[in-house]
């Protein structure tokens, strides 16, 4: 039996169960008779799985403290926002008032103190302060030698 062990701040894994997910040796696991109970059998294993909303496998993990405070900050000063409002890892820039010219000012400003660069396909899958800070940890360690 083979076993693995990774340590992260954050991991979530999201699969699509509306699917048939494939195993390494191209078994397909299948949704039990349970039904909704989200059972999967293979090779008499029992898999117990959970409903998601998206459809994708995802592993993230969550920046550094001070990244996401750089970032509040930014976004605090590119929209404006009193220091009286809450601004949290999930505040999204359209619930805080966030129109795409303020959203595109506040990846470039981004950019700047950072100093990375954001794809276009990146930056238009970031809505939220926690998506911004995760994306520059990665850009910036994708720099460094």
């Amino acid at each position: 039996m083979a076993m693995a062990s990774f340590s992260s701040t954050c991991l979530r894994f999201r699969i699509p169960l509306n699917q048939a997910a494939k195993t390494n040796q191209n078994q397909v696991l299948r949704r039990s008779s349970a039904g909704a109970g989200g059972l999967l059998k293979s090779n008499g294993f029992r898999l117990v799985t959970h409903r998601t909303s998206q459809s994708h496998l995802r592993v993230s993990c969550a920046a550094k403290p001070e990244t996401v405070d750089k970032v509040c900050s930014i976004v605090r000063k590119q929209l404006a926002l009193p220091e009286s409002s809450e601004l949290t890892p999930e505040s999204k820039f359209s619930a805080l008032g966030a129109d795409s010219l303020d959203t595109v000012e506040i990846i470039m400003t981004l950019e700047e103190e950072f100093s990375i660069n954001i794809e276009e396909d990146n930056a238009q899958n970031i809505t939220t302060v926690q998506e911004a800070a995760d994306l520059i940890e990665d850009l910036v360690v994708k720099q460094q030698p």
